[in-house]
C-alpha cells in the first residue's frame, strides 16, 4: 500500500466500534453481508435500452453469490430476444458481481441485470422472508402451464377508440360491444394452449377451437369486431 507524505506524517487515531455492515433479510434470516458469496436471494427486475425501445424482465436465483437460474423476457425489440436467448446461457454459474460485469448484449438486460443487483444486494429481493428461499425452478412457475411470458398489448386512439390485441389469456380475436359501442368483453384463444394440442396430435383447426375462451359479457353482445381489422 502506497501512502502519501501527509498521511505518513499524521498521527493515530484509533477507531471506535466497528459492528460491521447492518444485517439483511435474506430467505426468512438476517444476514450481514461481507462477500458476495453471502448474497442468496430470488428477484425480478426491469430494464430498458438507451432508445427506450425495448424493455427486458429478469428473474434472478441467486445462492451464495452464485446465480442459479435465470429467466429473461423481452418486449419491443426483436434485437433483444436474440440477446436473451445469449443472456439466459450467459448468467448461470456466474458470481453476481461477474454478471454485473459481464457485457449481456443488450442494454435493457444489462439495465435489468444492475436494477436486479441493487435490489439483492440491499435486500430487497421477493424471497427476503421466504424460509430458505425459492427452490431453482421458481422462475418458471411465474410462466404458468403454458410456459409463456404473460404479455398485454392494448392500442387506442381518440378517434376510433380502444382495440385489445393481446392479453394475458392469450391473442385476442373479437371484441364484443354492448347496444353503445362500448366494450363488455371478448374472445381469446390461447396460443401456447393451442400449441400445446398439435404437438398431441389434433389437427389445427381442433386445437385452435379447443384453445378458445371468453371473458366478461360476452354472449351479451350487440356486436363483435375483430380488433385488427375493423
Amino acid at each position: 500500500m502506497n501512502y502519501t507524505h501527509e498521511v505518513e506524517q499524521m498521527c493515530t487515531v484509533k477507531k471506535g466500534p466497528n459492528h460491521g455492515p447492518a444485517p439483511i433479510p435474506e430467505e426468512g434470516k438476517w444476514v450481514k453481508a461481507y462477500e458476495i458469496k453471502d448474497i442468496s436471494a430470488f428477484t425480478h427486475g426491469v430494464g430498458w435500452c438507451a432508445p427506450q425501445q425495448g424493455a427486458c424482465k429478469l428473474s434472478l436465483n441467486v445462492k451464495n453469490g452464485i446465480i442459479e437460474e435465470a429467466l429473461v423476457e423481452t418486449i419491443g425489440c426483436s434485437g433483444m430476444t436474440h440477446s436473451a436467448a445469449m443472456a439466459s446461457e450467459i448468467l448461470p454459474g456466474k458470481t453476481l458481481l461477474e454478471a454485473l460485469n459481464t457485457d449481456l448484449v443488450c442494454d435493457a438486460i444489462n439495465t435489468a441485470m444492475r436494477e436486479l443487483f441493487l435490489q439483492i444486494v440491499y435486500g430487497r429481493s421477493q424471497s427476503a422472508f421466504s424460509e430458505d428461499g425459492l427452490s431453482v425452478g421458481a422462475g418458471l412457475e411465474d410462466l404458468g402451464k403454458g410456459l409463456r411470458s404473460q404479455v398485454g398489448t392494448m392500442y387506442g386512439t381518440k378517434l376510433k377508440g380502444v382495440r385489445y390485441l393481446e392479453m394475458a389469456e392469450g391473442y385476442v380475436t373479437r371484441m364484443a360491444l354492448d347496444a353503445d359501442d362500448q366494450v363488455i368483453g371478448y374472445e381469446f384463444v390461447s396460443l401456447g394452449k393451442m400449441t400445446d394440442f398439435i404437438k398431441k396430435g389434433d389437427d389445427p383447426t381442433t386445437a385452435y377451437n379447443k384453445a378458445m375462451g371468453t371473458y366478461g359479457r360476452f354472449a351479451d353482445a350487440a356486436k363483435y369486431i375483430d380488433p385488427r381489422k375493423e
